[in-house]
């Protein structure tokens, strides 16, 4: 199967990461969005958005939550989504709040790359960044057992994208999370490999 990615993206990222846990490496091709083929298979998802799959028999799948259920599937299934419903549903939901913490950020980051100035509307970034602070906030906490699964991908991939694009700055008032983000990376040989420079 050929997966559509950008490098920097936390989403893409997510994929990577579950993709060489699960041992799928040999069976995933990851192709650069940004190059000829990779803007080609990006129309797979008819939202132009990044990652999509597109499996051998030429079904596409999209967004990373799909991919990374898709991938738990591939490798038996329960290893990063239980199947067990209490811990299931608990993994999907720590999913879905570092998810909330990365569609932030990029609304952040997409008010000052995409948007003038002038144009940029305090509200929506004070809203955007209060979303950011409300999930730290109850991580920091509370953080995640340490144990790899979808929800703790997807936050090593949330905060690794606030390193990325907002400089850190929620390192100073999270040293539980930094502490965590800290252990996983360290368990977790992909999530330095994986790792964008810009």
């Amino acid at each position: 199967m050929k997966v559509c990615h950008v490098p920097a993206s936390p989403y893409s990222r997510k994929c990577r990461i579950a993709a060489a846990h699960l041992g799928l490496e040999p069976r995933v091709d990851f192709v650069d969005a940004r190059e000829p083929a990779g803007l080609a298979l990006r129309a797979a998802n008819p939202l132009n958005k990044i990652p999509a799959a597109l499996l051998d028999d030429g079904a596409a799948l999209y967004d990373s939550r799909v991919i990374l259920e898709y991938f738990d599937h591939l490798a038996g299934g329960g290893v990063i989504i239980p199947t067990e419903p209490k811990a299931r549903f608990a993994v999907l939901t720590a999913q879905a709040l570092a998810d909330g913490i990365m569609d932030a950020s990029i609304l952040v980051l997409y008010e000052s790359r995409y948007r003038d100035s002038l144009e940029h509307s305090g509200r929506w970034l004070d809203m955007q960044r209060g979303k950011i602070a409300s999930a730290l906030a109850i991580l920091e906490a509370a953080p995640p057992a340490p144990r790899i699964d979808a929800g703790t991908i997807a936050l090593a991939c949330a905060l690794g994208f606030l390193d990325l694009r907002l400089a850190g700055a929620w390192r100073a008032e999270h040293p539980r999370l930094v502490a965590w983000l800290d252990e996983f990376a360290a368990r977790v040989p992909s999530f330095e490999a994986t790792r964008a420079a810009e």
